[in-house]
């Protein structure tokens, strides 16, 4: 395979990679020649993902990325198996679907403290290691519902139209220094996060007319944007918010 379109010699760490699209980009890290450090507040799971890659290329760091102290343990554990990394991928995120005025400040803090100030710390915490990579990368796993109105919640969609705005300032803060920045927004995707909604019938047709393309995306559909992005074959690519959504968001009436 052309050096342009692999991750040989890659180090990257998933937040959130034990299941749903985390774990479809492990996989697909994996099988483009990366080393994957996977940060999951689940080691079990973790476990069953290590015997089915069947890899000594995957490690794995218990952490709860919405507590500081864990994402300082994060990177901690980061300097004790080398120091170094080329990628990261902030990919954990939560909901709690409500109408607005029935939301409490505890369910508030959760969702931002989850969606948003984690990318923003680990992307702090993570920049001198990318910029030592020279060709390093960040993707911020957002969504269409930072774009346009989605009925999954206003704090959700705040969290990823601000991760959106951070890809974008970070992508030209960081440019100078190698690091390229970039986001995918999946629309609804085979998750445990979206069965929870789409096991209701009537609701998933409305999905679907509302999807061009007809379908529901499979994680795999994700992962595969987020291992070009970071290939050296997008070198000319930062600070871009693509979309995985089967033509979601151009739909007119």
């Amino acid at each position: 395979m052309n050096n342009r379109w692999n991750l040989k010699n890659k180090k990257a760490l998933v937040t959130g990679g034990t299941k749903g699209i985390g774990k479809a980009i492990v996989k697909e890290f994996i099988d483009l020649g990366a080393e994957v450090i996977v940060v999951a507040r689940n080691k079990s799971e973790f476990i069953t993902l290590q015997k089915d890659l069947n890899t000594d290329k995957i490690s794995f760091i218990e952490a709860d990325v919405s507590s500081i102290g864990d994402i300082n343990k994060i990177f901690y554990s980061i300097e004790q198996k080398g120091n170094s990394l080329d990628i990261l991928v902030n990919n954990v995120g939560m909901n709690v679907r409500k109408k607005t005025i029935e939301y409490t400040i505890e369910e508030y803090n959760t969702i931002i403290n989850t969606n948003l100030r984690s990318a923003f710390e680990l992307s702090k915490l993570a920049y001198p290691l990318l910029k030592k990579s020279e060709q390093g990368n960040i993707i911020n796993i957002s969504s269409v519902a930072g774009q346009t109105h989605i009925r999954t919640g206003s704090i959700y969609g705040m969290t990823k139209a601000a991760m959106d705005q951070l890809t974008k300032n970070l992508a030209g803060e960081w440019a100078e220094d190698g690091i390229r920045v970039n986001a995918v927004s999946p629309w609804y995707t085979k998750t445990p996060l979206a069965d929870t909604v789409l096991k209701n019938i009537d609701y998933l047709k409305e999905v679907l007319d509302r999807t061009p393309l007809k379908r529901i995306g499979n994680p795999e559909d994700v992962s595969a944007a987020v291992a070009f992005l970071c290939m050296p074959a997008a070198a000319h690519i930062t600070g871009q918010c693509i979309s995985v959504d089967g033509g979601f968001t151009i739909y007119g009436f």
